[in-house]
């Protein structure tokens, strides 16, 4: 992970699923990437990573606190990384709210490899060219 994380970026991963955290884990780190994976939204939020050069791939339907009430809440508004949600429940009121909280990309489950990664790709991409002032004048 040293190199890696360096040049490519640290994409987080964020599933109450032990199998999908694991796999997509696993997918990530086979193209080089960093990878911190959390089993809950309190587990990342008490992490407090880094956010330039970082994108999130975040579940939907998590207990507690759901993907898109996560990013309603202050510390998501104020991530500052592109965020990746991922759900089974793509209809069209998930991607309404989706677009409503800043979504960079949604992905239907099961999300194949291909569309992962070239979600993730663009998202990279995107993180190095956000200014991260959310908290000073607002996200536009």
């Amino acid at each position: 992970m040293s190199d890696s994380d360096s040049n490519a970026g640290t994409v987080f991963v964020v599933d109450d699923d032990a199998a999908v955290r694991d796999s997509l884990a696993s997918l990530l780190d086979a193209y080089g990437l960093g990878v911190e994976a959390f089993d809950s939204i309190a587990a990342f939020r008490s992490a407090r990573p880094v956010t330039r050069g970082a994108c999130l791939i975040l579940d939907q339907h998590m207990p507690v606190v759901t993907g898109l009430e996560f990013l309603g809440s202050s510390d998501g508004k104020n991530l500052c990384m592109p965020v990746i949600l991922v759900t089974a429940q793509n209809d069209q009121n998930i991607r309404a709210q989706a677009n409503e909280a800043g979504v960079f990309a949604l992905l239907a489950k099961p999300v194949d490899a291909a569309t992962l990664m070239a979600a993730v790709t663009s998202a990279m991409v995107r993180s190095g060219e956000m200014s991260c002032m959310k908290q000073a004048g607002g996200t536009q």
